[in-house]
């Protein structure tokens, strides 16, 4: 991975127009990450009018190890498959780019001499969430109880988004709540990252929450129960949710 990530930095600086590379997630400053499913996450930051040239043309990447497969991820970047089964996600932007770019900080793999070290730093904190526990046990409940409407309907698929993807999104915030998070490396962008290290009790319950397509019902009862062993919940909306529930087959 590492031996890759330096193949292409000194690809991306023969161009004669790269001013910086930095490497980002386990290959940045989370180094410990670093098994054999991980990718490279990589930017380069280009001199001032050549960041289309990085995007347009690949041959840059290609010179490194044969590309077997490619896909355009966003306005400056690809993810990418080398022959050898490394993924790569590489981006390019300008410096003046990056004072509207939210990223964790940065490892900077190389710089020009005149580049400053801040380079590798947002330069914008992300901003805090501003709901609170209360607005988000309110979400996941009413998601309990929209997502069990249209699963009598017959909309199973949105159902189930509704109660195994948002509601447990909701609950996956509220986990600090209950339980002590371990020092683990957070991802800014993804609660989900690392949660079974992060909050091993509750992880243990997954299985309870997502149970798949045709057990959303007793995916929405594990949760709503999960709920009320931990926070006290409004009776109203509770006894609906159980309503929905109610109609649940017997098991055999």
């Amino acid at each position: 991975m590492l031996k890759r990530l330096d193949e292409i930095t000194r690809s991306a600086i023969r161009t004669g127009h790269a001013r910086a590379v930095l490497a980002l997630g386990s290959i940045g400053l989370e180094m410990d990450r670093i098994d054999e499913y991980s990718d490279l996450d990589v930017w380069v930051i280009a001199e001032d009018g050549y960041k289309e040239g990085f995007i347009k043309n690949l041959d840059w990447i290609r010179a490194t190890s044969p590309v077997v497969f490619q896909f355009k991820h966003s306005p400056g970047g690809y993810g990418l498959t080398f022959e050898d089964g490394i993924f790569a996600e590489v981006d390019t932007f300008e410096a003046a780019d990056m004072a509207s770019l939210n990223f964790p900080e940065a490892r900077i793999v190389w710089k020009a001499e005149d580049v400053p070290d801040s380079i590798r730093l947002p330069q914008h904190a992300p901003k805090p969430s501003e709901s609170s526990p209360g607005e988000w046990l309110g979400e996941a409940l009413g998601n309990l109880y929209v997502g069990l409407g249209r699963y009598h309907r017959g909309e199973k698929l949105t159902a189930m988004r509704f109660i195994q993807v948002y509601a447990v999104d909701q609950l996956l915030k509220m986990a600090p709540l209950i339980e002590t998070e371990q020092p683990v490396w957070r991802d800014i962008f993804g609660n989900e990252r690392r949660f079974e290290w992060r909050f091993p009790d509750i992880a243990q319950e997954l299985p309870d929450f997502l149970q798949g397509y045709e057990r959303t019902p007793e995916s929405a009862q594990s949760i709503l129960e999960f709920f009320d062993r931990h926070f006290e919940l409004n009776a109203a909306i509770k006894q609906a949710i159980l309503g929905r529930i109610a109609p649940l087959p017997a098991e055999n």
